[in-house]
């Protein structure tokens, strides 16, 4: 099961288009560096350089390039929303793809289980306010909503002080805390991801 290929996308919801610094793409390239060991490969989508219109289709039209990331979310074993929190929340960007991830519960793959059944997911969060555990709070359960299955300690974060101005892409070295969650959040999604891969969950229908 070890050499069973994996796929990991990690979507950065920064409210910033590239090629812009930014702190939740930062903490999307150390998962993606973790996952090294566990023999995936990756790719690394920042939002805010697509449009993607409002709705809750899988195409809403009119431009909308959320297809093109869906396409990449559907061939993904691994997905990874990167997030800052804003207000005490996940970013606009991070609530619109789980908007637009909502069309997939209307998707069946095999067995009649949703078309993200079997799929894992995770998340980062960054901020220099207080709100990591919520952000991720409300991102999991969205995930799981739209049929993600999430591992154990399947997040990691980093606060700063509040109301301070540092950032994490700021930052000398990566606190061992935070890096010892990276390294724990990638190493459980690839071992679930293989284990999801031998043995899918059972039939719907």
């Amino acid at each position: 099961m070890a050499e069973t290929p994996l796929q990991v996308l990690g979507l950065i919801c920064t409210l910033k288009p590239g090629p812009a610094d930014s702190s939740s793409a930062l903490m999307a390239q150390h998962v993606m560096d973790a996952f090294a060991p566990w023999g995936v490969t990756y790719g690394l989508e920042r939002c805010a350089d697509y449009h993607i219109a409002p709705g809750v289709a899988a195409d809403m039209g009119d431009g909308d390039e959320w297809p093109t990331l869906r396409r990449q979310v559907l061939d993904a074993d691994i997905l990874l929303i990167s997030t800052p929190v804003w207000l005490g929340h996940p970013s606009s960007v991070a609530q619109r793809v789980l908007e637009r991830l909502d069309a997939e519960l209307s998707e069946k793959g095999d067995g009649g289980r949703p078309i993200l059944a079997g799929k894992v997911a995770i998340v980062s969060v960054v901020g220099n306010e207080d709100g990591a555990h919520k952000t991720v709070a409300d991102l999991f359960q969205g995930l799981n909503d739209v049929g993600y299955t999430i591992p154990a300690q399947g997040c990691t974060y980093w606060n700063g002080a509040a109301m301070e101005s540092t950032d994490y892409n700021e930052l000398d070295t990566v606190p061992s805390a935070v890096a010892a969650a990276t390294q724990a959040a990638a190493r459980n999604a690839a071992h679930l991801a293989r284990a999801l891969k031998a043995s899918q969950y059972p039939p719907y229908e």
